[in-house]
């Protein structure tokens, strides 16, 4: 999703870092050293665009995908391997705690089934209910049915929406809440307005 304003931070562990800048590395996969840079410097959020499939392609766009550039191959390996090195940390700075943002092309359902199979063995590097330190997994883009959040392990959470209506139980799903600048920036008359009904 382009041009992403991430407004509020949900979940309690994120509020610790509220006085922190937080950095997003956007489309991570197409930096020069895909996740390797954005985790040296301590991005808040990494983010990848995965298509169903094996191991869960990593490409923006479906023609670029290519063999070998996959989910589990550039982000969940490394990050286990990290888990393992620094005894249940991903980091020596055992504060850093990131999240890995999926953003879903296609097909949310076979997305997340196959993504659930792939966590399931390593809730103590993915599940933050089972090591607080844990990378935590948020879903964007194709997020599946609102309804259906709750059915999915609680190791997956959602990127939210300010137009979307969410019970208390859906609620506890959501990591934050995004949007498009373009749709504040666009009427500059109410943009403080608009900003400000928002966050409230």
């Amino acid at each position: 999703m382009k041009c992403l304003l991430i407004f509020i931070a949900m979940l309690p562990a994120y509020l610790t870092l509220a006085q922190q800048p937080l950095i997003h590395s956007h489309n991570d996969y197409a930096q020069l050293q895909p996740f390797v840079n954005a985790w040296r410097n301590k991005a808040f959020s990494i983010e990848a665009d995965v298509y169903p499939g094996d191991s869960l392609p990593v490409a923006h766009d479906k023609r670029n995908i290519t063999p070998g550039k996959t989910l589990v191959g550039m982000y969940q390996q490394p990050i286990i391997m990290l888990f393992e090195k620094y005894h249940g940390h991903i980091s020596d700075d055992t504060a850093y705690a990131p999240v890995l943002m999926i953003d879903i092309k296609e097909n949310s359902e076979a997305v997340i089934t196959q993504l659930v199979k792939l966590l399931a063995p390593y809730r103590d590097v993915f599940d933050r209910t089972v090591n607080p330190k844990s990378v935590q997994v948020v879903l964007s883009g194709e997020r599946g049915s609102v309804q259906h959040w709750v059915q999915w392990p609680s190791y997956i959470l959602f990127d939210g929406r300010p137009d979307e209506i969410y019970d208390s139980a859906t609620l506890q799903r959501v990591a934050f809440i995004s949007d498009s600048y373009m749709n504040y920036a666009n009427n500059k008359d109410s943009i403080e307005r608009r900003l400000q009904r928002l966050v409230k």
